[in-house]
Order: C-alpha cells, then structure tokens, then sequence
C-alpha cells in the first residue's frame, strides 16, 4: 500500500522523448558551430578567454534554439490523498429512548470517540450526528424529532463526489421515519458502509395511534369520517379504550379489545362538522400497564371547515321549463341551496340573504319588477341576467349600464361555440363537444353591445356561421360579478344530451354548476392581509407569515412598518416585526413549541389603521416513538451490498482493524498535467541576458567589438 506521510507536489517534465533529445543536442551543436566560427579567427587572445567566450555563446545560443523549438513544455504533478473515514451518529429520540438491557451508553460514547481518534492518525476522519437535521461533530444527546438516513447519505454523495471516500460508519438504530430507503443512495457513495446496531430487536409492549386518515378540508354540518390505525404488541388479551376529542372535548369513545401479540385494527370513526374554522381533533388510547411507551398514544389532526353553501335565488316573472332545468342543475351541488320566487312574491325577498340572483328574462314583457330591481341594486349579490323573447330589452337596457340589447321583439336561433380563450373555470374536451353540439337558443337578432371589458366563454353560432356575437359571458359591475346568457331553451341543452345517452346531463350540469359557482364566489377585498403558508406546522417547522398591504388603487405597498402579536393557548405573548419583500412583507418566527396559536397584526397607512387575525397549530412529533423495535435488518443489508459489515456496539473497536486491513483503503495519487510557454520562464530569459551580457563585457574588455 502507497503510503505518504506528508503532501508533496512534483514537477516535471515528460517531453524527453527521441525527438527532443536530437533537437536538443541539434541546438547544441549549432552553438558550438556558431561559437566556432566566431572564434576561431582570434588567436590573440588568451586561449582560456576564448574557451570562456565560445562557451558563453554556445549556451546562449543553445537557449535560444531551444526557445525557438520547444514553445511549449509539459509538466506533471502527483498529488497524494489520504482515504476519508466518515463516522455518522444516529441522534434521534429513539436511539436514546429504546436500548437494550445492559447497554452502557456511557462506555459507548467512549468507545466510538477513540475509535475515531485511532483512525484519525492514518486516515482524515470526518464527524457527523444526524437526525432530522445534519451537524459536523458528535451529538450524543439523543434529541432528534426525525431520523433521515437517507438524507445524511445524499449530504454525503454531495459533498464528497469523486473524493477517496475508504469507509463510512452509521451508528443507528435502523429506525428511519423521514426521506424514504437509504438504500437507495448507497449505489453513488462507492465505499463500504459499517454499521453500528444499536436500540433494541426484542419487542416490548407498547400500544400506539400508528395513523389517521381523514380529510382536511369539510363543509359546514357534513359528516365525515376518520380511519384510526390502532397497532398492539405484546399486549393480548387486555384492551384499550379509544377516545376522540374536539377542541378538548370528548365527542367519541369506544372500546378496543387486543386479541393476538402483534395487533393491527383500523377503526372508522364518524364526525360532523358543527363549526367553521379550523378544528384540532385528538385521538387518544389509554394506556396499558407497564408500557414501553405512552407518547405514541395520542395523535392530533387537524380539518379546515368552510360554509361553502351559498343561497341562489331565480326571479322570474312567470313559470318556464328553463327554470326547472337551471334548478335541478344548481341543486346538484350540495353547497347551493337554491329557491325560485316568481311576479309579485319577488317584493318579500331580501336580497342580504343570496349570494347569487338569476334574472331570468327580468324585466320581463309581463312584469317589469321595477322595486325588486331596486333593491338588488342596492344590495351586494351577483347577478346572472338570462335574456330570451320574453325579456322587456328597453328595461334591460336600463336596469344596467354593461350590455345594450335593441331589436325589438325580433328574434334568431343561435347556436353555442366555445371561447378557446377562456381561462376563468375549466371546460374540458369532452364539454366543449357537448355543448357545441347542444340545440340552438332563441335570442334577440342583433348583437349585444358590451361596454366595457367582458370574459367570453361562449359565442353565437349562427347557422353554421361562427360569429363574436357574445352568448355567455361575464363582466365586473362596480365589484360585483355580473353574468349574462343571451338567448333561452335552456331545456333544450339538457334535453339534447339526454337524446345523446347522456342519462344525467354531465356537460349541461357541469356548465350551470361551474357558472354559478363562478359567480357566486367572493372576491377578497381586504386591504390588508396576513396568512400562514399553512394552517399547522411540525415543531421543527420554521413559522413563516406573509402580509400585503394594499393603497386605496388596490397596488401593494409596504412602506409602513408590520407588527404582529403572537399568543399560544396559555396566553403568552411574543412580538414581531415584519420584515419587507419586494412589495409586500414576510416574517420568520422561528420554529415554536407545540399548542395553539393565535396572532393579531396592525399597520397604519396615511390615517387609518388595518388589523389582521389568523391562528395555526404546532404538532407534537411523536414519528420517534411510534417505532419500538430497532431495524437490524436494514443495517445490515446496507453492511452487506457496500461490501461492509454491521457490528454490536460491544464490537465497535474491531472496526479498526477491519478497516487498516481493507486492501481497497488506500491513499490514492492524483496526476495534473499541464502545458506550459516557455515564455512564461523569466529566468530563461535572465540566463540568455546574463550569458550574451558576460561575453560582451569580456569582449570588450580586452578590444573586441
């Protein structure tokens, strides 16, 4: 085995070859000539000056040619490397909380660190604990959330690609919860891998919430269920009560009885949403005797609840089959609770209580509902305006200031043709078949004046004549969405694809749900926002808010200053300041314990202030806990496809001479070679100066020119 005690670094040239030793010796030679025939003819002078003289010409010359011939010189360097020994210390909880019976941790620690000091001396040792984060050194303290193997593993193949990596030693438990098999990342390392057992094989009895499965997001009163795993080892024969709480507050219970030695059962349990916002639920096991662990009993979860129910009123003036065809399509979606109210009903109404009004041909030839009209435009809904040859267009005309629709009572049929510029909701392929084969609607002849910026979804065809008459269509009136269909026979559509074998009237459906929901929805108008990128966090998680300011024009601003008051659930106060983004603003609170929070922030722009309130939850990381029983196994089938080997911790010093014997180990030399100009030499130069300079002077010296 090649062995270097010290760096060394060797210049030298590999250029004489047969060729450079005969242009050499050719430059030599013409020297000697060149001196010679200089020479010769001065046999007054001394015989020693002028051996002195030719010599000094010769060797000027000779440089010179060699200049001349070799422009170029090529060097090449060795550089030795030592092989890299990486130690990595598992630092996670479960290392420290499950060990087997007479593990002396203490004799350990002692043992890996003289291990490391005993390579150190032949090899460059390099340190690292990981767990749910990677640090240089050894971290014996055992507080880790997460175990990542394989993300220690990457680090590594990162940071050491093409370097003389000889070994790497993982001291672990094999309990990896986070970054998926590191034997996956094993392949680009290409060194043997030891490995160090630790933790426990032999099962203990412990009891534990192994997952829930359940939905994040729920209506408003809907039920909903969660999938409890209940897992039980060494435990047959007793049981466990499983308990559901909301907010704290017990809503289920029920009794699990554990009837083999490795118990597994999925227990569905049934929920409703009785309140808006964020809901923390909990899940609790109690506890067994004598368990191993009882911080794996509990686990949180976490359901947003919206009341995405929205009431939709049709107003019209009469009974018509297009409205029993928009009713039974909005009532498909169980958020819209939809109510039809025709002629004089239409004054009890109150606008305060929709969220979308469909006028359907209002005003209409037969009644103009003048004070119904008043007082939705006094009011905050949407409004969808159907227009069709019962539709009184002087009153459209009137009632809005968006479209002007004139003709008289003359009307066409028209058929539908997608918008292919359409972004504002999805219109699949298979949609746009149906509703470009949908029968004709029969519309006012003329084309709808629009005044002002409108989104087309669909467009008039007439015959089969594409136009841009506009057909359906949606436009912003002072911050309230408008929509308008011109043309009726809505039935019509849903009919045609019933004819088609569409049973249910998916495209027709889908069409009037997706343009309600459209319309219905609400614009955010707030001038000062402030949100979380999520509503929970792991307590390992840095806590990141976001803010944006905006000026009366809707443009964001962010020269005032942010702050923000954070509380958790025992009323504790921390404050921040945000920090400025390009136009808005961003706060980093750091990671924080588990529990609820809520945060308040405020801002003043020009003489009005702004406030925002919003509140997240920390999860407790329990990923350490829910795995008892050490991983042996993938230790060593790591060991073993790296060609290394898994060792006790007891054995853990043997490593030293499995790896000083390991042929494969070895200080690797690397060669640099390089082209170099001749030119770059000053002291070539120096020499050729120095030389020509000497023979004048002698020269001169005694009467030569």
């Amino acid at each position: 085995m090649l062995k270097f005690s010290i760096f060394i670094q060797i210049p030298m040239s590999d250029s004489l070859t047969i060729y450079s030793l005969l242009t050499l010796f050719g430059c030599l030679v013409a020297g000697i000539l060149f001196a010679w025939l200089l020479y010769n003819g001065t046999r007054h002078l001394s015989r020693k000056l002028r051996y002195l003289l030719a010599v000094l010409r010769t060797l000027a010359v000779t440089a010179i040619g060699f200049l001349l011939f070799f422009p170029l010189i090529r060097s090449v360097s060795y550089t030795p490397e030592k092989p890299i020994i990486i130690i990595g210390q598992d630092n996670s909880l479960s290392v420290g909380n499950i060990v087997p019976a007479g593990f002396n941790k203490a004799k350990y620690e002692q043992d890996i660190k003289l291990l490391a000091d005993k390579l150190s001396e032949q090899y460059e040792v390099k340190l690292y604990s990981f767990a749910d984060s990677i640090k240089n050194g050894f971290d014996f303290s055992n507080k880790g959330r997460l175990s990542n193997a394989a993300g220690f593993i990457s680090k590594l193949n990162d940071e050491y690609l093409n370097r003389n990596v000889g070994a790497v030693i993982i001291a672990s438990d094999g309990i990896f919860n986070r970054g998926g098999s590191p034997l996956y990342e094993l392949d680009k390392l290409k060194a043997p891998i030891y490995t160090i057992a630790l933790g426990d094989t032999v099962p203990k009895k412990d009891l534990q919430v192994a997952g829930v499965n359940h939905n994040s997001l729920v209506y408003l009163n809907n039920e909903f269920t969660a999938d409890v795993q209940v897992q039980a080892f060494e435990a047959k024969g007793e049981e466990t009560v499983l308990s559901v709480l909301e907010n704290g507050k017990k809503i289920h219970e029920e009794r699990v009885p554990i009837n083999s030695a490795a118990f597994v059962k999925n227990v569905t349990v049934k929920l409703k949403a009785a309140k808006l916002g964020l809901q923390k639920y909990t899940v609790q096991l109690s506890p067994l005797s004598r368990e191993a662990s009882e911080k794996n009993n509990t686990q949180h979860f976490f359901v947003e609840v919206i009341d995405a129910r929205q009431k939709i009123l049709i107003a019209a003036a009469g009974p018509h089959p297009d409205i029993a065809a928009l009713k039974q399509a909005i009532a498909q979606n169980k958020n819209f609770e939809v109510k039809v109210v025709l002629a004089e009903e239409l004054n009890g109404v109150n606008i305060a209580d929709y969220g979308l009004v469909i006028l359907y041909q209002l005003p209409s030839v037969m009644y103009d509902a003048t004070a119904f009209m008043n007082k939705l435009r006094l009011g905050n809904a949407a409004v969808w305006y159907v227009v069709g040859a019962q539709s009184n267009l002087a009153a459209f005309n009137q009632v809005q200031q968006q479209v002007n629709l004139s003709g008289g009572n003359t009307v066409q049929e028209s058929y539908s043709h997608v918008n292919s510029g359409f972004t504002a909701f999805e219109l699949d392929p298979v949609m746009v078949k149906h509703v470009e084969g949908f029968d004709p609607l029969t519309a006012p002849a003329n084309k709808p004046l629009v005044n002002g910026q409108a989104t087309v979804a669909l467009q008039q065809r007439i015959g089969k004549i594409n136009t841009d008459y506009p057909q359906l269509f949606f436009m912003t009136d002072n911050g309230k969405k408008t929509g308008f269909l011109i043309g009726e026979g809505l039935w019509r559509w849903k009919l045609s694809e019933v004819a088609e074998g569409q049973q249910d009237a998916m495209a027709f459906n889908s069409l009037v749900s997706k343009t309600v929901q459209y319309l219905s929805v609400k614009d955010d108008k707030r001038k000062f926002k402030v949100f979380t990128s999520k509503n929970t966090f792991d307590e390992n998680e840095n806590i990141i808010l976001n803010a944006v300011l905006y000026n009366d024009s809707y443009v964001p601003v962010n020269k005032p200053d942010v702050e923000l008051v954070l509380k958790n659930d025992h009323g504790v106060a921390y404050k921040f300041l945000f920090s400025r983004t390009e136009v808005a603003y961003q706060l980093d609170a750091s990671s924080l314990p588990p529990g609820n929070y809520t945060y308040t922030a405020s801002t003043v722009l020009g003489d009005k202030k702004h406030t925002a309130q919003g509140i997240f939850y920390v999860n407790a990381m329990v990923a350490e806990y829910q795995q008892t029983v050490a991983n042996h196994q993938l230790l060593s089938t790591m060991s073993v496809q790296t060609g290394g080997k898994m060792y006790m911790p007891a054995d853990l010093l043997k490593l030293l001479n499995n790896i000083k014997t390991n042929e494969q180990i070895r200080t690797l030399s690397y060669e640099d070679r390089k082209y170099e100009e001749l030119i770059n030499f000053k002291w070539l130069f120096a020499l050729i100066i120095g030389l020509l300079g000497l023979e004048w002077f002698f020269r001169k010296r005694n009467g030569e020119i």
